[in-house]
Formats: C-alpha cells, sequence, structure tokens
C-alpha cells in the first residue's frame, strides 16, 4: 500500500517538474497554448498568446507582442499599431489529500487500531481524514492575451505610444521570448 503511495508521489513530482512555461510556437502545436492570429482586414489582425499555469503574464505579453512585431515584419510591413488589447486571467483550484487512499480518508479501524470500529461509524477511530489525512488547495492560474492591431509602412510616428518598431521589438523581446530557440 504504502509502495504504491511513494510510486505514485514520485510520479506526480516528475511530471510537476516537467511543467515548464509555454514555449513560443503556434497554439496549434503547443496543445492549446502559444499564439494564433488571424487577418481581419488587409493591415489589420487579431492576435491571441495562451500561456498555461507556469507561464507569467508578463512572458505571455511579451510573446503577444513579439508575435504581432514578427507577422508585421512577415506582412512587408514595418510598424503596427496595437489598437485594443486585453489580458485575461482564468484561475481554477485543485485540492487533494497526502493521505494514502483508503486508511488516511476514513480511518484505521479493527484490526489496525485499538478502536473496534473506524469504518463506517465515524465517531470511532479516526474518522475522516485522520491519521495523515493533510490536504490542500492549489490555485492555478493562466494568462490569456489578445490585441487587435493595424500594420504600416514607412516610419513610426512619435506622437503615438501604441505605435511600435517591429525590428526594433523583435531585437528587444527576442531574447525573453525565444530563450534557447535563438
Amino acid at each position: 500500500m504504502y509502495k504504491n503511495f511513494a510510486l505514485g508521489a514520485a510520479a506526480l513530482c516528475l511530471l510537476a517538474a516537467c511543467v515548464s512555461a509555454t514555449p513560443y510556437g503556434p497554439a496549434s502545436q503547443g496543445g492549446g497554448y502559444g499564439f494564433s492570429d488571424q487577418q481581419i482586414e488587409e493591415n489589420r489582425f487579431r492576435i491571441t498568446f495562451r500561456g498555461n499555469s507556469s507561464t507569467s503574464r508578463e512572458v505571455v505579453e511579451n510573446s503577444l507582442l513579439y508575435r504581432a512585431a514578427e507577422l508585421t515584419v512577415e506582412q512587408g510591413y514595418d510598424y503596427f499599431i496595437v489598437v485594443e488589447n486585453d489580458t485575461e486571467v482564468k484561475k481554477s483550484y485543485s485540492g487533494g489529500s497526502t493521505s494514502p487512499a483508503f486508511y488516511g480518508r476514513y480511518g484505521y479501524g479493527y484490526p489496525f487500531h485499538r478502536s473496534f470500529y473506524s469504518f463506517p461509524y465515524y465517531a470511532y477511530g479516526f474518522g475522516w481524514g485522520g491519521y495523515g489525512g493533510d490536504s490542500y488547495i492549489r490555485e492555478i492560474t493562466r494568462y490569456s492575451a489578445v490585441a487587435f492591431v493595424t500594420m504600416h509602412g514607412g516610419e513610426k510616428p512619435q506622437d503615438n505610444p501604441n505605435a511600435f518598431d517591429a525590428r526594433e521589438v523583435k531585437a528587444n523581446l527576442g531574447p525573453y521570448v525565444l530563450g534557447d530557440q535563438l
């Protein structure tokens, strides 16, 4: 019984170690996490970046801006203007118990403990959550950013704080977004 519990705990720790921030790439290749874009008009796009629970808000927003810059250059333009943008936060909760499957939840009964009955008579023995019955609740947060951008040729207007030089954005955010992919 404890061997199975230990193996399960080890597998869970290994799985948790494998979870890392969403890598930069298309959402279609990342299990729904990553970027997606849709052309609305000739020079207008909707761009989205969804991150998993290990991806910070900053990384999600930087990845969105990087994708806008990348798409702007791919389309043959020089700068883009963020017309509208939003970052959504999705929170969920997960819980569990660190106790063994049966005995930790229902308590030890005869002959495992001095009490004669434990399950299903909860007044005797350790009862629900008894021996080793620690519980936990974990908050899971995922960020998703969306922006509508227009793309333009020529020099970026200096008086518009929502205008970004695509090549500068790629150069400045590339190391943060792409990391080892560079």
